[in-house]
């Protein structure tokens, strides 16, 4: 299954899915994985259901919502992901799911667009999804750009952009948190000294976090338009007659007097 799943699958998707799985599996992003685990442990611990779908590269097995009955992983044909699929066909019906979670899928993506629209949709009405990503307005980002590796690959797209897209697709933005406020420095012993300083600006959180973590709540059904009611036709319509008016005529109350 897992063989016939490669051969079937983007092969440009999978490359760029492998490529960020292994860049997660080194120091920066285990430091980075940390960071972020704390915030979604704290907020998927207040949603309950019976299904959560977790979207993303990396390979350790994402924090789960113990209140929800059924937490499942699905992507690309990798170590881990018990449902394969595509990024844009994901094979779940409509409003499926009360919570979905995008853990670096908008980053490692070939169409965030096409990705955002397919989760949004796997939503239910009054359920949530969560997304994590690399704040390009951070020192992370920063490095992001002069990578050469699969951090290069990032898309790193902000996430007041993020939030403008959710807003079109019918969702309220709920709360927005920032994580990993540490350089990403590969040093095991910086990163020590710099402990402190992660827990004080988390305190803060101030927007120049290395990570976001966006909680948007499904507002309407859909945005399907809607089909224009027929109307049937009247016929012609004729002018009416107008009455004609004299204004020459004396008004017979006035002759009397």
């Amino acid at each position: 299954m897992t063989d016939q799943a490669f051969a079937q699958a983007d092969p440009d998707w999978v490359k760029l899915i492998s490529l960020a799985r292994e860049w997660f599996n080194g120091p920066l992003g285990q430091l980075m994985l940390k960071e972020e685990e704390k915030l979604l442990e704290e907020e998927l611990g207040r949603f309950f259901g019976g299904y959560l779908v977790h979207y993303g590269p990396c390979a350790e097995p994402p924090p789960s919502a113990p209140q929800v009955q059924r937490n499942v992983r699905l992507g690309a044909p990798l170590p881990g992901v018990e449902i394969v699929c595509e990024e844009q066909a994901w094979p779940l019906s409509e409003h499926a799911a009360d919570v979905v979670v995008l853990q670096h899928g908008l980053d490692f993506s070939l169409s965030p667009h096409g990705l955002l629209r397919e989760a949004a949709s796997a939503v239910r009405p009054g359920g949530h999804l969560l997304i994590v990503g690399i704040n390009p307005w951070s020192s992370w980002g920063v490095r992001h750009l002069f990578s050469h590796g699969a951090l290069r690959k990032a898309r790193c797209i902000s996430p007041s952009r993020v939030g403008d897209w959710l807003n079109l697709l019918g969702f309220a933005l709920e709360k927005r948190r920032f994580g990993c406020y540490r350089p990403p420095l590969a040093s095991t012993a910086w990163q020590q000294r710099l402990a402190g300083w992660e827990r004080l600006a988390g305190g803060w959180q101030g927007s120049g976090g290395g990570v976001y973590l966006l909680v948007a709540r499904k507002m309407v059904v859909g945005l399907r338009p809607l089909r224009p009611e027929r109307r049937e036709p009247m016929g012609k319509l004729l002018p009416l007659p107008l009455a004609k008016v004299n204004r020459t005529a004396v008004n017979p109350d006035t002759e009397k007097h």
